[in-house]
């Protein structure tokens, strides 16, 4: 399984490709900023991507709906992770098709069970016409 993490810092990136390989994750891509990660899914098909909301050049939501926009990233689990746990910022993330969302810092359980929870959205979302 193939998994994309994004984001702006050094430490955090290396972080969450910790706790990715704790959970069993080995084919790791990391990508230090929005605008990295939209080239790098438009040359690698990902299993999952976990990016940062708040980064230089290209936000995580916009890197979100570019996934969504592209009909092989519909199906694919996204979660933003993030400091913002503001409701309109969950709600707009909702509404660009985010699968979950994970608020930093977090431990490795509960990243887990966002994963899992994310792969169940995404099966669903999958299943429906259209």
């Amino acid at each position: 399984m193939s998994v994309l993490v994004v984001d702006d810092f050094q430490t955090v990136r290396e972080m969450m490709k910790g706790c990715l390989r704790q959970l069993g994750y080995q084919d790791i891509t990391l990508a230090c900023d929005g605008a990295e990660a939209v080239e790098l899914i438009k040359s690698k098909q990902f299993d999952l991507i976990l990016c940062d909301w708040h980064m230089p050049k290209v936000l995580g939501i916009d890197v979100l709906r570019a996934v969504r926009k592209s009909p092989a990233g519909k199906g694919i689990p996204f979660i933003l992770a993030t400091s913002e746990s503001e409701q309109g910022c969950v709600l707009q993330a909702v509404d660009a098709g985010v699968s979950n969302y994970i608020i930093k810092p977090f431990t490795v359980d509960t990243l887990k069970a966002k994963i899992e929870s994310a792969f169940k959205k995404a099966k669903a979302m999958a299943s429906l016409p259209g």
